[in-house]
């Protein structure tokens, strides 16, 4: 029996998924791959006490900004925080909580999780506020700090190109977090620019694949936000 698993948008790809309380993954790297419009969804629903897994925290008013505007995030962890005001105003008043990791830490802890590793152990963090109440080994005379595998209730993610099948494709710096985070989640919802059938993908192209991924929402014209716009001055 085929399973559908494409939604006609987002709230019905969310649909039963977000509930208080629950630990979600948010593919991106700044503003680059976010899922956005999943995102918006889940302000809509007015869930709250989430912990977040994200890169990065958006900026005030996109992406995950979103959810912290609504106070609906209970906790982030996350490696750059940065660019968030509003991030900075409700951590330095003491209401959100912040999970800080070293990024490779952050992504490895996210693919361990999906690849059935429950914990590894790293020189990052040796000996700062990181390693605080973690375990310590030494090995052939370094010494690691054990970190855990970061596993959610919810992935939600952004790819390039899909098929119903949900194998996907993601398109240059938007394959940050998005793919890690399609493998170490109960249910995976990724949002797709482009959806084809199956047999259009170039088995070899793909990146995802369709095992891992629960529900698809087609979102062809998504708005792209540059986070900080450079340009070089004309000659």
């Amino acid at each position: 029996m085929a399973i559908n698993k494409v939604y006609p948008n987002a709230a019905a790809a969310l649909a039963g998924l977000v509930k208080d309380g629950i630990t979600i993954h948010s593919g991106g790297f700044g503003l680059c791959g976010i899922p956005s419009v999943l995102i918006e969804a889940i302000r809509d629903t007015g869930a709250k006490d989430l912990t977040v897994v994200s890169n990065n925290a958006g900026i005030d008013d996109a992406g995950l900004g979103l959810l912290l505007h609504t106070r609906q995030i209970r906790k982030m962890i996350s490696s750059y925080v940065g660019e968030n005001a509003t991030f900075a105003k409700q951590f330095l008043a003491g209401e959100l909580e912040i999970e800080f990791n070293p990024q490779g830490t952050l992504a490895e802890r996210i693919r361990a999780a999906g690849a059935g590793i429950p914990a590894f152990f790293t020189k990052t963090g040796v000996g700062t506020q990181i390693a605080e109440g973690k375990e310590v080994r030494e090995f052939d005379g370094a010494t690691y700090i054990m970190e855990r595998g970061l596993w959610a209730d919810l992935a939600i993610i952004h790819a390039w190109k899909a098929d119903t099948e949900g194998n996907l494709v993601y398109r240059k710096t938007a394959r940050n977090f998005n793919p890690m985070m399609a493998t170490a989640a109960t249910q995976v919802v990724v949002q797709v620019e482009h959806l084809v059938q199956p047999g259009e993908i170039d088995p070899d192209h793909i990146i995802t694949p369709g095992i891992f991924v629960n529900r698809i929402v087609h979102v062809p014209n998504v708005e792209k936000r540059i986070e900080q716009r450079t340009i070089r001055p004309a000659a």
